[in-house]
């Protein structure tokens, strides 16, 4: 396939940078075990590795298998997550670790439909643990890796907003036969899209696989698709449930209306984000107007 041909020489050259410059991270070692791959994906979904870092090391420490995890209440899984931000994935790492604990015995399946299987578990994040942590071939599509994709194969500065079915053809057309190769191919093509080919300012220079990149040949053409989304933060209901759950958090017991309604001047906002959290499973109201974090 044409696809195929493609993926080829790309290969070799990626996977030979990656061993050279991938960063030590503590996920990637061999002691993180699949539960430690695990946990780094769910944290670094829309989260930069910095801000991860110090959390999950806190979380091995505390919970250094799913059964430990799963013996503890949700809520003290949405406290130790702090401010990572998206605090519904605490609850459903939580989720995945009581469902491996019954179901498998507490070890993390390699079977890539028992992943999938798992509460909070998608298509992206069942492939990565089954390529990261048990070296399957999978295409893996993050951010990172369609930025690559869409870059050095397709021609153009950036991915579509949502990933489609065509990218998923060209992923799996792209992924190399033999499976170890595939799965170190996986983190080699994300790791070039976190280092090299960025959002902003690529540097090309650097790039091992620039003389064959669609997009550089031809100019480096500026995007023309549809806008790309931006991310704000300040002001929005993010915001109000962040300060929400940070108040909570702190707090060794149930906190009070009153305290909670001094994180933020709007009420209608505020009482909005707080029936958010509470609808999401984030937080538990109780009687005489307290809330505390989930205990079931």
């Amino acid at each position: 396939m044409a696809e195929r041909a493609l993926g080829e020489p790309l290969h070799a050259p990626v996977i030979d940078w990656f061993d050279e410059n991938a960063r030590d991270l503590p996920w990637r070692r061999p002691e993180a075990g699949a539960w430690g791959v695990m946990v780094s994906e769910f944290m670094l979904q829309q989260t930069p590795v910095s801000r991860v870092l110090p959390v999950y090391e806190q979380w091995l420490a505390r919970w250094p298998r799913p059964a430990d995890l799963a013996r503890e209440a949700p809520g003290e899984a949405v406290r130790a997550w702090g401010r990572l931000g998206y605090p519904r994935r605490a609850l459903r790492l939580h989720g995945a670790a009581v469902a491996i604990t019954e179901r498998h015995g507490g070890d993390v399946p390699a079977d890539h439909a028992q992943l999938l299987a798992l509460p909070g578990i998608g298509e992206y994040t069942a492939a990565a643990v089954a390529s990261f942590a048990y070296g399957q071939r999978h295409p893996v599509l993050d951010t990172n890796v369609r930025r690559v994709l869409a870059r050095a194969v397709t021609g153009v500065q950036y991915p579509p907003n949502a990933t489609t079915a065509a990218e998923r053809r060209l992923a799996r057309a792209l992924l190399p036969d033999d499976e170890g190769t595939a799965a170190r191919w996986a983190a080699a093509s994300m790791e070039l899209g976190a280092l090299v080919c960025t959002a902003k300012n690529e540097a090309c220079h650097r790039c091992p696989i620039a003389a064959r990149c669609a997009w550089h040949l031809a100019g480096k053409p500026e995007h023309d698709g549809p806008p790309r989304r931006g991310q704000t933060y300040a002001g929005t209901d993010r915001q109000v449930r962040g300060r929400l759950l940070a108040v909570l958090r702190e707090a060794p017991g149930p906190v009070s209306q009153a305290a909670l309604d001094r994180v933020w001047h709007e009420p209608v906002q505020r009482a909005r984000a707080l029936d958010g959290l509470v609808a999401d499973g984030l937080v538990e109201p109780l009687p005489g107007g307290r809330y505390r974090l989930p205990l079931t």
